[in-house]
């Protein structure tokens, strides 16, 4: 029989977490205002500066919002009335008709995000040169550009970037504990769609202020409005992503959510009186933030409010590769690769709990911890991460490595040795810190 307590359920949120193999950095459930349950896997820390990607386009759309109920501009103005200096000479009449409402429910005139990263200079100018390709206000795209024009907004209507906008009428009015920071553009703007990064705790005030209607610090019309379906999204391929889309955040089983890429998340429960929040990195897994969603509705969620409980602070451990020791090999002898191969390895060898290869980047030493997390610095750049590894089968190892710094992603690699070759199979999250870390090779000792 199944126990209905809310402590017992947050037990099994957990442990279907863990058996799910779902990469949690953190959670915080309130419920009512009150912290029942928080928890951080070390090596994550209470007060750490997180990065929380799209989390980051709720927080410039509630900037808008303040701009909006400051009177500096309406949900019905044209868009390009804002930034008419970087119009081209014949504007299309789709860009031309696109509203503020529109840029907040991302029911923009173009399908996907216009600047490229790493290419373009001023990634919110190329929201006024790109080349439109349907009508606004019609069907839903997601387009973190849209998000970026609407911070340039914020800068163009208030002359602060969209971090200083907030700390001043959101963030300390609410009582920020910890550090905090935004990722700029190339031209020194907030990055509006992705770039805040701050902790867990800062995140989940913000979202119990949303539950609680804004205390009188976001306008109550506001939240009231974000958090409703404004535009369809049946289309999208996730199930959490077809509740719809409301201004700069999504629609969920049961209430709205902040949603960052990897596991970011404020589910914000209405009816339940609620909020979870997290941090994650499930980015190597195409169902991981599905997994949280459905681990939340479905062991906690309806179980709230049947009985309280006692606020609980879990330590917990990252989840990490298991490993069978029987199946280990202490060292093997180094291999070389062709060149032109997928992982653009030249060579690589084992030795105990170190990989030794050299790719594009040069020679790397990849230290991992055998069935636990080591924290590391991330093979050939100076940034922090946590490695496990694992024997699987006789010969072959399972190595994963996740950058925790201020662009959390990572690889996932299986090397099978047999004889004098091995082949290593990876694949990787997209980040320029991952390039090399995806398809396969094979390589020959010279003995």
């Amino acid at each position: 029989m199944a126990d209905h307590r809310l402590a017992a359920r947050v037990d099994q949120f957990v442990k279907r977490l863990k058996k799910e193999d779902v990469m949690m950095h953190g959670f915080i459930l309130s419920v009512k205002g009150q912290e029942k349950a928080k928890a951080y896997y070390a090596p994550f820390r209470e007060g750490e500066v997180h990065r929380m990607y799209s989390v980051s386009k709720t927080m410039t759309g509630i900037a808008v919002g303040m701009l909006i109920d400051e009177g500096k501009l309406r949900l019905d103005d044209h868009i390009v009335d804002y930034f008419r200096d970087w119009l081209p000479e014949n504007p299309s009449p789709w860009l031309m008709a696109l509203t503020i409402r529109d840029m907040l429910r991302m029911a923009t005139c173009y399908r996907c995000t216009t600047y490229r990263e790493g290419v373009d200079n001023n990634w919110a100018k190329t929201f006024f040169t790109g080349k439109p390709d349907h009508a606004p206000g019609t069907v839903f795209y997601y387009d973190t550009g849209c998000s970026q024009v609407l911070a340039k907004l914020v800068v163009r209507l208030s002359g602060q970037q969209v971090i200083d906008y907030l700390n001043e009428r959101l963030f300390k009015p609410l009582g920020r504990q910890d550090d905090m920071r935004w990722l700029n553009d190339p031209t020194g703007c907030c990055q509006g769609g992705t770039g805040l990064c701050m902790s867990l705790r800062d995140m989940h005030r913000v979202a119990v202020c949303l539950l609680n209607g804004g205390e009188g610090v976001v306008p109550a019309w506001f939240v009231k409005e974000m958090g409703k379906k404004q535009i369809e999204t049946l289309m999208q391929a996730n199930e959490e992503e077809q509740y719809g889309y409301g201004w700069q955040c999504w629609r969920t089983r049961a209430g709205f959510a902040m949603y960052g890429l990897g596991g970011q998340l404020a589910v914000i429960c209405p009816d339940k009186k609620a909020v979870l929040s997290t941090i994650a990195d499930t980015r190597l897994d195409p169902c991981g933030v599905q997994r949280i969603y459905d681990a939340f509705f479905e062991e906690v969620y309806p179980f709230i409010g049947e009985e309280d409980m006692e606020p609980v602070s879990l330590r917990l451990k990252t989840q990490a590769v298991p490993n069978q020791k029987k199946y280990a090999l202490p060292e093997t002898p180094v291999y070389y690769f062709e060149e032109g191969n997928q992982l653009q390895l030249t060579s690589l060898q084992l030795k105990g709990n170190r990989l030794y290869y050299e790719n594009a980047v040069g020679p790397c030493v990849l230290r991992f911890g055998q069935g636990k997390n080591e924290k590391i610095c991330y093979p050939g750049w100076p940034v922090f991460a946590m490695a496990s590894g694992g024997w699987v089968a006789p010969g072959v190892l399972r190595v994963r490595c996740f950058a925790i710094d201020f662009a959390p992603c990572g690889f996932d690699m299986l090397l099978c040795f047999q004889g004098d070759t091995v082949t290593v199979q990876a694949r990787r999250s997209y980040d320029p810190l991952t390039q090399g870390y995806d398809g396969v090779a094979t390589g020959k000792s010279k003995a």
